[in-house]
């Protein structure tokens, strides 16, 4: 993230609207390189009881066994329409409001930039929730009984048939534990890069070791912080049923455990690490190419 002197420099060329698109086409392609481990976590996630002793390896081979390698890419369509809507906002949001206090007050204290990323990350979690309860189900479908899978087509199928089976509101099941994880997810992750990065800058220099590092301690962070919330949005979200995020929280820690809250953290942690650094490679990437064009054409 750019500082106070930066911003006061660059804020007049570059529009608010094309934060958005940036952190949206950001997001879009790191999820292009992420999606296994993704999709790892997912299914990691719904093993439930009987899958509490499965490694990641475990599942990825059964994964490999039964769909292919393509599997692991199982609703791709789904996590790009994710990112294009709740990354979108997310990352727009959050680099309005910091360069925004930047301006006026100088750059923000930590706490600070972790109610930014809040309030960021909730506001994209409500945008993107029907893209998020597509994705849920379309990685889920593979380890149901062939009967009992859905074989959505796409990501637009899957959001008209949810809407034709089950009605609008289903599109926003789980809308809370969404937005619960959303604003963890954003705070921990958004708050501790600027934080870390900031930290390091006079130490490391600019660069892609900072970014790598500054990512590595946000991706730890956020794994920690999000992930028992996460479990719950996911059984949320996959549930034929309404359901609320209390029950299920209590559901899982009475039948599987508390620890039960962090399945799947190795294959999160190596989700949200490279997510997080190519997310904000990429993101540095196209700023730097929009302020060179914009000073070629002033």
């Amino acid at each position: 993230m750019a500082n106070s002197k930066e911003v006061k420099k660059n804020q007049e060329i570059m529009p608010k609207w094309v934060n958005f698109l940036i952190g949206g086409v950001s997001g879009m392609l790191a999820i292009c390189v992420v999606q296994p481990a993704d999709l790892l976590k997912t299914r990691m996630q719904l093993l439930g009881p009987t899958g509490q002793n499965m490694s990641a390896f475990a599942v990825a081979k059964q994964i490999l066994k039964k769909e292919g390698m393509l599997g692991f890419y199982t609703g791709i369509s789904a996590a790009l329409l994710r990112q294009a809507t709740y990354t979108t906002a997310r990352l727009g949001f959050f680099k309005v409001m910091f360069d925004i206090h930047a301006i006026n007050r100088g750059d923000p204290t930590f706490p600070i930039k972790i109610l930014m990323g809040m309030l960021a990350g909730g506001a994209g979690a409500l945008i993107g929730n029907p893209c998020d309860v597509a994705l849920v189900r379309m990685t889920a479908d593979g380890r149901l009984p062939p009967e009992k899978r859905r074989n959505y087509k796409n990501v637009f199928d899957a959001l008209g048939r949810i809407v034709r089976e089950e009605g609008l509101f289903t599109l926003y099941r789980g809308a809370g534990a969404t937005v619960s994880r959303a604003m963890v997810f954003n705070g921990a992750q958004l708050g501790s890069y600027s934080q870390a990065r900031e930290m390091l800058l006079p130490h490391m220099g600019e660069g892609l070791p900072l970014h790598a590092l500054s990512a590595m301690i946000a991706g730890f962070n956020t794994t920690v912080a999000s992930l028992p919330v996460d479990i719950v949005k996911t059984r949320v979200q996959n549930s034929s049923g309404a359901t609320s995020q209390v029950r299920v929280l209590f559901d899982i820690i009475k039948k599987e455990g508390f620890l039960a809250l962090w399945s799947g953290m190795i294959p999160t942690y190596i989700r949200i690490g490279p997510m997080t650094i190519l997310i904000f490679l990429f993101l540095e990437q196209f700023n730097a190419l929009y302020f060179k064009l914009a000073a070629r054409n002033s």
